[in-house]
């Protein structure tokens, strides 16, 4: 539930900045829309000063602040809305990973180390009071082979198995979701762009004519799709690879850990 809640919270505070963007790029319309009938009503004169008094540098920093919403509102909100939403997504459970993740991270050496001294100074009940204040998968892991300690080190050697492989699936979780949305939001983006095709290609039909202004138009909106497609799967990628990367780590220090572990149990018995 705490999992579901949290990931909630990040997709509303995603979406609501989605909003914010939305709505100071609709102002910033206005604005330029008004400011510009303001310079269309002065002298020209004043307009030809205005422009060579102008910063370049100004005008360079404005477009590219701006370019990346205008270039969304072109390309048609039936097509890339759905895109959009494949980023936020992607990206709301790319930060859930990155917290669960960070939080299964211990120091094993140091966690085994704080076994060995319990099993020599309060026996196993105290072992598996250490392990259940601890947090993280290879903790639990442990807890549940310390539990079975009576059983013989065969039982236990069979419970740390089999409970890590469980808590490998766990760290595992939602990265299946991350690589949909990888696949998904390319593929709509070339869908949008051939539907984008289709309707050019009905204007110049109904315009009689292949006029070259129609054709730019046309094949400009339709590539768009594509375009924030392919952005929305390349950053979703990097963040993929970097919590497979994370999860091999954590699996890899588990595996080592629970040799270790066993020593110490053989050791102390």
């Amino acid at each position: 539930m705490k999992k579901v809640v949290s990931l909630l919270a990040v997709l509303g505070f995603l979406t609501f900045g989605i909003a914010n963007v939305s709505f100071a790029a609709n102002d910033q319309k206005t604005d330029k829309a008004a400011t510009e009938q303001v310079a269309d009503s002065a002298a020209a004169p004043a307009a030809a000063q205005a422009e060579l008094t102008e910063d370049p540098d100004d005008a360079v920093n404005h477009g590219l602040h701006y370019t990346l919403k205008e270039k969304f509102i072109q390309g048609g909100a039936v097509w890339m809305t759905p895109v959009l939403i494949c980023l936020i997504l992607g990206l709301a459970f790319v930060i859930e990973r990155i917290f669960y993740l960070n939080l299964s991270t211990v120091n094993s050496k140091k966690l085994l180390n704080k076994i060995e001294d319990a099993l020599k100074n309060g026996g196993v009940e105290k072992a598996k009071e250490l392990c259940r204040d601890t947090k993280g998968p290879l903790a639990a892991v442990f807890y549940q082979g310390l539990d079975r300690y009576d059983e013989g080190l065969e039982s236990v050697e069979k419970s740390v198995v089999s409970y890590g492989g469980v808590q490998m699936a766990k760290l595992e979780t939602n990265l299946t979701w991350i690589s949909l949305f990888i696949a998904i939001a390319p593929s709509l983006g070339f869908l949008g762009t051939v539907i984008g095709m289709v309707q050019a290609f009905d204007d110049i039909e109904r315009a009689g004519d292949i006029s070259p202004t129609i054709v730019a138009g046309g094949m400009k909106v339709a590539l768009l799709t594509t375009v924030f497609g392919l952005i929305t799967a390349m950053i979703l990628q990097v963040f993929y690879n970097y919590l497979l990367t994370k999860v091999d780590s954590i699996v890899n220090d588990m595996e080592d850990a629970t040799i270790s572990f066993m020593d110490i149990l053989v050791k102390n018995k």
